[in-house]
């Protein structure tokens, strides 16, 4: 199962020093039934990539509530051999936890497939995002349309191994 954890660079730095994502509960993205049914789709890597937008629109709220924070949406892909038990999805099909799946335990950074990361060129438009967002949720249309501004830029993939490169 590939899930998708929303993370900031100083989470990431404390993760990559721990060796593992937790403490659990984790919340997490992945491809869920709810998430299926909303998405409208079959294809495999069309619905990861809605789990892995899930978890940036999550990365983008971490920002918001984390203002020290740099401006950069971070999520980190895992795959993960969990059973039912251990990645349960969020009760209910509201947007809000569309493809929303909470991890029983901590997971090991080794089986981490990849970190997603803004470009540099993103910075000014997610830190508009995070800075509207609390609008956006009240039913503001303008902040709405800055915080997907955001979303038009593509998360950067890396290699676990260039997690330390990241963080300078």
């Amino acid at each position: 199962m590939r899930v998708y954890v929303p993370l900031t660079l100083p989470g990431l730095a404390e993760v990559h020093k721990a060796g593992e994502l937790g403490p659990a509960p984790l919340r997490a993205y992945a491809v869920t039934p709810g998430l299926r049914e909303w998405y409208v789709s079959d294809d495999i890597e069309e619905l990861e990539y809605a789990a892995l937008n899930r978890a940036a629109a999550a990365s983008l709220r971490l920002l918001a509530a984390d203002a020290a924070a740099p401006r950069r949406r971070v999520v980190v892909a895992l795959d993960v051999d969990v059973d039912d038990k251990a990645a349960t999805a969020t009760p209910g099909v509201d947007e809000a936890t569309l493809g929303q799946v909470s991890l029983a335990a901590a997971v090991r950074l080794t089986v981490a497939a990849a970190v997603h990361v803004d470009a540099d060129d993103a910075d000014e438009d997610v830190a508009a995002a995070a800075q509207a967002l609390a609008a956006a949720d009240g039913g503001d249309a303008d902040a709405q349309f800055i915080v997907d501004g955001a979303e038009d830029h593509e998360l950067l993939w890396f290699g676990v191994q260039e997690i330390p490169g990241l963080l300078k």
